[in-house]
């Protein structure tokens, strides 16, 4: 998908440590690309013990099913990582 979306949607969960963070993302990491498509795609992001995932997509539909894919696979990483998140900052812009 090109960079020129419509809407944007930002995950922000901040950590105990950045070494959970960094164990949230290296288990995010393999699912980038693979659910991408024409209409929407998404990055992840890592800053200090704050992992952020940002979904891009031309119209509300591919948003709302984005950013609900990448919510489950954020919180299965942190299962799988046997972390939990300590704050999450859900950030829609249209």
């Amino acid at each position: 998908m090109t960079t020129d979306a419509a809407h944007t949607a930002t995950l922000s969960v901040s950590y105990p440590t950045p070494a959970s963070a960094t164990l949230v993302v290296r288990s995010l990491t393999p699912e980038l690309g693979r659910i991408d498509d024409d209409r929407a795609s998404a990055s992840v992001n890592r800053a200090g013990a704050t992992v952020t995932v940002t979904v891009d997509a031309h119209d509300l539909v591919a948003l709302r099913a984005g950013t609900t894919s990448w919510s489950r696979l954020l919180t299965v990483a942190e299962r799988v990582a046997g972390v939990e998140g300590t704050d999450m900052d859900p950030d829609c812009r249209d």
